[in-house]
């Protein structure tokens, strides 16, 4: 039994919206950078289900590229985070203004 595509590509959409959705009404910058996660995610199901579905293999290469683009933004996201909040002890947008010391 193989799940239909537009399925998986609701799934997608709903995942998306909810990314877009905390990355336009959150000023915290753990869950921007989370919301920023679920958008590409939801990207990487679209490229996996329409990979599974043309049988090939090339939107499945994309994906790990993508995961491994996904993890380096997450680890220099973080960085900042760690960064900021050591220098401010906040990690709200609205209490930033600019990073200079």
């Amino acid at each position: 039994m193989t799940i239909p595509l537009s399925w998986v590509l609701a799934l997608s959409a709903v995942v998306f919206g909810i990314g877009v959705i905390g990355l336009l009404t959150r000023r915290n910058i753990l869950i921007l950078l989370m919301s920023l996660e679920l958008i590409l995610n939801a990207a990487n199901i679209n490229l996996v289900a329409f990979s599974h579905y043309l049988h090939s293999m090339r939107g499945n290469v994309i994906v790990v590229f993508t995961i491994a683009v996904a993890a380096a933004e997450a680890a220099v996201g973080l960085a900042i985070l760690l960064s900021l909040f050591r220098n401010r002890r906040t990690v709200n947008l609205d209490e930033v203004r600019e990073m200079k010391g």
